[in-house]
């Protein structure tokens, strides 16, 4: 079984992350969902995004790293959107990282090192036609054509945040072949 350390996306630590979470938890796995916006959740993405920028995405993402400092070694970092950053930065610097499990968003990989960490197996997960991650998909495809350790997968729709059941945006079906997908993953690492 896994650790896995699970941030949340921009509209918080919802329900539906904590869901997500669950479903994980019942295959036996350890998961850690830190809350980087210390008890707030939002209804949309926008107010999400002004808290995060009123509070700045800097303390955000140390809260992020504090929070990893609390576990051991051979983590499996995982990130929603927003989380993205603060698992994917962890993934690649953090020594022993078991993987990683990038939702909704993807970084440029040089963003914190030259290459993907040999040996660290990654998926990215997001929606051909949602906004936010079409902006992401170039750093995706580079990922995911870099080392042989990366799957991307792409499904149809453009809802950002389909995996969070306690949103409108939830894709009950896409959301269903992604938990297969990270419990496959999961399993193997």
């Amino acid at each position: 079984m896994a650790e896995v350390l699970l941030y949340h996306h921009i509209q918080g630590l919802t329900d539906g992350v904590r869901a997500f979470a669950h479903e994980l938890r019942a295959d036996g796995h350890v998961v850690h969902t830190p809350d980087l916006f210390e008890g707030r959740t939002f209804d949309s993405i926008e107010e999400g995004f002004a808290f995060a920028s009123a509070t700045g995405f800097d303390v955000i993402h140390a809260r992020g790293a504090a929070a990893a400092k609390g576990h051991g070694t051979g983590l499996v970092y995982a990130g929603m959107s927003l989380g993205v950053v603060s698992a994917q930065r962890l993934a690649q610097t953090m020594p022993n990282a078991r993987g990683a499990l990038l939702l909704f968003s993807c970084v440029p990989v040089s963003e914190f090192g030259e290459a993907w960490p040999e040996g660290v197996p990654v998926q990215i997960h997001g929606k051909e036609g949602d906004e936010f991650f079409d902006e992401d998909l170039p750093a995706a495809r580079e990922l995911a054509e870099s080392t042989d350790a990366a799957e991307l997968f792409v499904y149809p729709g453009d809802q950002h945040l389909f995996a969070d059941s306690s949103l409108d945006a939830y894709d009950a079906e896409a959301s269903a072949l992604l938990l297969e997908r990270v419990r496959a993953f999961l399993a193997a690492v």
